[in-house]
């Protein structure tokens, strides 16, 4: 396939001379970068709803064997989902600076052995599934309708991250059903925060490929709000800080729980009103300092049910 452009030498978003190139094996190498093992912000952002779920769902601490199993099971999964939105995605990719050498447009990793390797990491990721309760092992399973459609999103609205945002906080579901083998409104009101918090942190991150994306012809949150964006981040992460907080409120979450949540707020105006989204090195700052506020948010849970 011939690219749009070349890509930019310090455009592709696969780090060089990191731990994977230092310590695995050539061949083991493409696998690792396809399933963003390289680049654990996403990992992250997949894991932290998980976490508040359960930390949501238990007075007191939080159980340490679950929090280990969303753990790996959060890396398993979003490797897997990874994998496959390359695999759907492999001729964009092609044509945008960011993603050009990626295994599967370079050339490193063929469709099939991708397609193997996603199924690998599925069977991993159903045997953990196995350890929980059989109503949270039917949560789990029905999130597959939502990794499978969100790779195509972007061809058919300006909302993928919205998809996105359904996708990858379903955690905030599974924690609680692992928990307490059921859900209730904590849970789901957690679910929407999520939401509007990845519209938020998504929409800085699509800032990063809109030249590309119009030129390809895919579609974002960020090409549809342009120069509106800032004033839509406050909205987003504003309304995701108060879903936080009425999460919170309905199980009884102590003082410290509120204080905690006002550190994450604080952290999120920082990121609205500090956001240059014509800087995509900016943007992607920005972006990973998500795992902040996402630590900011589990230690306000934490301390909600540890004070009394």
């Amino acid at each position: 396939m011939e690219h749009t452009h070349a890509p930019e030498l310090d455009a592709s978003d696969i780090p060089k001379g990191g731990w994977v190139d230092q310590f695995l094996p050539v061949k083991a190498r493409p696998y690792a970068c396809m399933a963003r093992f390289d680049r654990p912000i996403g990992t992250w952002l997949l894991l932290f709803p998980c976490w508040w779920s359960i930390a949501l769902a238990t007075p007191g601490w939080p159980s340490l064997w679950l929090i280990a199993l969303f753990g790996i099971g959060a890396m398993i999964m979003r490797g897997a989902g990874c994998t496959f939105n390359d695999i759907t995605d492999r001729n964009f990719d092609g044509m945008i600076a960011r993603t050009a050498d990626r295994p599967i447009p370079s050339g490193d990793v063929s469709v099939f052995q991708a397609v193997v390797y996603m199924i690998a990491l599925g069977l991993i990721g159903l045997v953990i599934l196995l350890q929980f309760n059989q109503f949270a092992m039917a949560v789990g399973a029905a999130s597959l309708v939502l990794v499978i459609i969100y790779p195509f999103m972007k061809r058919i609205t300006y909302w993928p991250q919205f998809v996105l945002g359904l996708t990858f906080n379903w955690g905030a579901l599974l924690g609680w059903a692992a928990v307490r083998g059921d859900l209730q409104t904590p849970a789901l009101i957690l679910y929407v925060a999520g939401i509007f918090w990845t519209l938020g942190y998504d929409t800085i991150y699509a800032h990063q490929d809109k030249e590309d994306d119009l030129l390809v012809g895919v579609m974002s949150s960020a090409l549809k709000l342009g120069d509106n964006t800032k004033p839509w981040l406050f909205v987003f992460f504003g309304l995701a800080i108060a879903l936080i907080g009425v999460a919170g409120w309905q199980v009884g979450l102590t003082w410290p729980f509120y204080v905690g949540l006002a550190l994450g707020a604080l952290q999120a105006i920082w990121q609205a009103w500090d956001i240059d989204i014509d800087d995509p090195h900016d943007c992607l700052a920005k972006f990973k300092s998500n795992r902040l506020f996402s630590w900011l948010v589990l230690g306000a849970i934490i301390a909600g049910q540890l004070v009394n």
